[in-house]
């Protein structure tokens, strides 16, 4: 038997169809299954082309791979078969070149696959993932998608609003790109704990485009494969203004200083002696904050514009801290500041927010001597594992910032023994 006839007849006991073409894209040969696909005889198909056979919707869609494989390329392309009779059914043509013994491409081969099945259920997919896109654009709620490294991956429009940058600056990149780097280190921590499986929130104040400073709630959520593993991270920020503000409310009602609207002396003292209780929620940080120059202005401008001075002061210091950390008068022109850190340089970024908040407070108010802050503080239990001893330690760091010049924060190790 001549190698032609076995080629033609193992090509035939392949169960797919296919066929030859020569450079002017004419059948020169097909297998059997070739015609039962087709639904037509070799005289019907040999020496004509695919639009002589199949018509102009069909030879358009081939045309394009026809052309990239006459130049040496392997290439496919799909479309929706109607010549088979009954409905539609989609099919994947694989276009591939054969080379003459210069290299030349003299004729190409197509095999068809039924794809029905799995082009439907992937259109389906997307059509399904258009949906949930547009329905993400609709809701009034910033939302996120991070991946494992953090990268950004999906925004909705309430995100590029309330972000204030274009989707183009957010997409593909590190959070800590996109958004800066002090925004991404306050974030971080529940971030990691998302991507270890773990729900979580963080209350904070942000401002809004627009709408000036709100209390905001970002919710942490894991996306899990069906095995269990994070595969990245969704964000949903809600607006908990009006429900935070009732809270403080309430709380100032029972446990607020009320010249300054921090926590009482008691109150605070209170929420450090739990927060050593709880170990389980890892470190916290304690920040003594003494303000410098505060008496100067007191006794020139009386308790009243001194009072003034402390309440800002009180608010500023609320504002470089997130909703869920505490912040309490201590006694004179003291302030206590208690934080969860994920570690001690968490804690000095903290300390050193605190300290141009104070700055920041008094730059443009006419007061007789600039107001600034000395700040001091100890992290539980690495510094200390009581109450009084975490104080003292941040007290004494305190005065350690003020020798050292004051508007400064000082972590307790920088303190001689």
């Amino acid at each position: 038997m001549k190698r032609a006839a076995v080629i033609e007849k193992l090509v035939d006991a392949i169960n797919l169809p296919i066929a030859r073409w020569d450079r002017e894209a004419r059948l020169v040969f097909c297998n059997v299954p070739y015609l039962v696909w087709s639904g037509r005889s070799e005289l019907q198909l040999l020496g004509r082309t695919v639009e002589q056979s199949y018509g102009a919707d069909a030879w358009n869609a081939a045309k394009g791979a026809f052309e990239l494989a006459f130049r040496g390329e392997v290439v496919s392309y799909e479309r929706l078969l109607t010549h088979q009779g009954g409905e539609p059914r989609w099919g994947r043509v694989q276009v591939f070149p054969e080379f003459d013994r210069n290299g030349e491409v003299a004729a190409i081969y197509t095999v068809a696959f039924d794809v029905h099945d799995f082009v439907t259920t992937r259109l389906a997919l997307e059509a399904a993932r258009s949906r949930l896109s547009q329905f993400a654009e609709k809701i009034p709620y910033p939302i996120t998608y991070v991946d494992r490294d953090c990268r950004i991956i999906f925004v909705n429009r309430a995100y590029v609003a309330a972000s204030g940058k274009e989707a183009s600056q957010l997409l593909g990149r590190h959070i800590g790109e996109a958004r800066g780097e002090a925004l991404w280190t306050s974030h971080r921590p529940y971030f990691e704990r998302a991507l270890a499986g773990e729900e979580t929130e963080y209350t904070r104040q942000v401002i809004l485009p627009g709408q000036g400073l709100r209390w905001m709630r970002t919710s942490y959520v894991p996306d899990c494969d069906d095995d269990g593993n994070v595969l990245g991270v969704y964000t949903v920020l809600v607006d908990v203004h009006d429900l935070k503000s009732r809270q403080q409310q309430l709380e100032s009602s029972i446990e607020r200083d009320p010249v300054t609207e921090a926590l009482s002396r008691r109150a605070i003292i209170d929420r450090i002696e739990s927060a050593l209780a709880d170990r389980r929620a890892g470190a916290v940080a304690l920040f003594f904050v003494d303000l410098d120059g505060f008496k100067t202005v007191n006794d020139l401008l009386g308790h009243r514009d001194g009072d003034a001075v402390l309440a800002r002061a009180a608010q500023a210091l609320r504002g470089a801290v997130r909703g869920e950390d505490s912040v309490g008068r201590f006694g004179g022109d003291e302030f206590l500041v208690l934080a969860r850190v994920a570690d001690r340089s968490g804690a000095g970024v903290i300390a050193h927010q605190l300290v141009g908040a104070i700055r920041a407070s008094s730059a443009d108010q006419p007061l007789p001597a600039q107001v600034s802050a000395s700040v001091g503080y100890a992290l539980a239990p690495d510094d200390a594992d009581s109450v009084l001893k975490l104080v003292q330690r941040a007290d004494d760091a305190m005065y350690f910032a003020k020798r050292s010049g004051k508007n400064r924060a000082a972590h307790c190790s920088a303190v001689p023994i």
